[in-house]
């Protein structure tokens, strides 16, 4: 069966809305916000080409309070807007029902980005991270499935530090959640 969230439409927040509403790592996702710039002009011109497409709506679960939304959701609102499609945010918190339905081995990990048709028919997902961060918490869990383990938490925090050295300091990652999500949307 395929999930259709055509149900949620018109239930979230525009990006916007999302922003100005955050209480918790307001002034971190703004400083990423205002960081990201187009590397490359070819990927931009993919993004304005799917303003020609009325077909096309995103749907964003996520939560202010998460380190992966603070820096994935600024790049997907800087290139969203340039496609012209609806998007709209859910509240992670409020939408357990569809968060549920987009789980990350076996968690609910946010953001989740969600592609549909005009009729909700889901396309395609993307996150909680670039796939190269996300191989590190792949591998944790992969490597240690017991999480009532003495020595899990310790592996937990050492994987976060490694998922910030993934990320880097910098911008560069931002440009990889850009190919990331045109390597998605070529094929909706």
């Amino acid at each position: 069966m395929s999930v259709n969230l055509a149900g949620k439409f018109g239930t979230g927040l525009t990006p916007q809305a999302f922003m100005d509403g955050m209480n918790k790592n307001k002034e971190k996702f703004a400083d990423w916000h205002a960081r990201f710039t187009w590397e490359n002009q070819d990927d931009l011109a993919f993004f304005q080409s799917l303003r020609n497409r009325d077909d096309l709506r995103c749907l964003i679960v996520a939560a202010d309070w998460c380190g992966d939304v603070v820096r994935n959701v600024p790049v997907v609102f800087k290139v969203l807007a340039e496609t012209g499609m609806p998007v709209e945010v859910l509240i992670m918190e409020q939408n357990t029902g569809v968060i549920d339905q987009f789980l990350t081995m076996g968690g609910r990990a946010i953001p989740k980005v969600i592609f549909t048709d005009t009729g909700g028919v889901v396309l395609g997902d993307w996150g909680p991270r670039p796939e190269h961060v996300q191989k590190a918490m792949i591998r944790f869990k992969t490597e240690n499935p017991d999480n009532k383990a003495p020595d899990y938490q310790d592996k937990l925090r050492a994987t976060y530090d490694e998922m910030r050295r993934l990320y880097g300091e910098g911008t560069a990652y931002q440009t990889v959640i850009v190919k990331e999500l045109r390597k998605l949307l070529a094929k909706v």
